[in-house]
């Protein structure tokens, strides 16, 4: 096994303040970059996607919960297969409470093209209780491009989308895929990929923190067992 050369630990602090300038260039950089994905443009849902839950059938409106945002995670679960995708369940592994997306306005939910019956079973066995749907016509994941066919079949991909709510309309507003995933899971690192983003008073553009009408982002933050919804 090839391990890190063993020096005195004057020689590692030097190394490590070298790296430390790298580190925050870089979170200098990411930052602009996630405050570019906040200027994109978005693009009105105007076809009706049904879906089915634990409530029956919904729509997509139906999987914000009322709030504002919504993340969905692509997870590969084709009809014919028996389980879910092994990456695909160590990413939702990851996946931090939900209480902390929740006070800022935003819903995480779990979307694949598998039937709901299919899904309940394996969703216990996960131990998951995040929100978890099918979308059993399979035009949503074709639409946004997680399921595609090859050669006359189709394949599954892993994929995220995020999607604004304005009163009764929707829009989507970014969306990733594959390697795009890699780095994801914490609240924070969610929150980036949106537009309105963390919902701090630093962030670019400015006026969207006061989005929800609350405290900046960081101001929110309780105990999990303490945020009233």
């Amino acid at each position: 096994m090839s391990l890190p050369e063993i020096v005195s630990r004057a020689e590692w602090r030097t190394a490590r303040e070298e790296l430390l300038a790298r580190e925050k260039a870089l979170t200098r950089a990411r930052d602009a970059l996630n405050a570019e994905r906040r200027r994109l443009p978005m693009v009105e849902i105007d076809r009706e996607y049904v879906f089915e839950g634990g409530d029956g059938k919904a729509t997509l409106l139906d999987l914000f919960e009322g709030r504002q945002q919504l993340v969905v995670y692509h997870f590969m679960f084709a009809p014919e297969w028996d389980a879910g995708c092994r990456s695909c369940s160590a990413f939702l592994d990851q996946i931090g409470h939900l209480a902390h997306l929740h006070a800022r306005g935003t819903t995480f939910a779990a979307v694949s093209r598998a039937p709901y019956p299919k899904i309940l079973p394996f969703k216990a066995r996960m131990g998951w209780t995040l929100p978890w749907y099918a979308s059993p016509a399979g035009d949503f994941n074709l639409d946004f491009e997680v399921t595609l066919e090859r050669e006359g079949e189709l394949v599954e991909r892993p994929g995220l989308s995020c999607f604004l709510r304005d009163g009764g309309r929707v829009f989507h507003t970014y969306s990733t895929y594959e390697r795009g995933l890699d780095g994801l899971g914490s609240t924070t690192s969610l929150l980036d990929l949106t537009a309105l983003g963390r919902q701090e008073e630093w962030e670019e553009p400015k006026g969207r923190a006061s989005a929800l009408g609350a405290p900046a982002g960081s101001e929110r933050i309780r105990y999990h067992d303490e945020y009233d919804d």
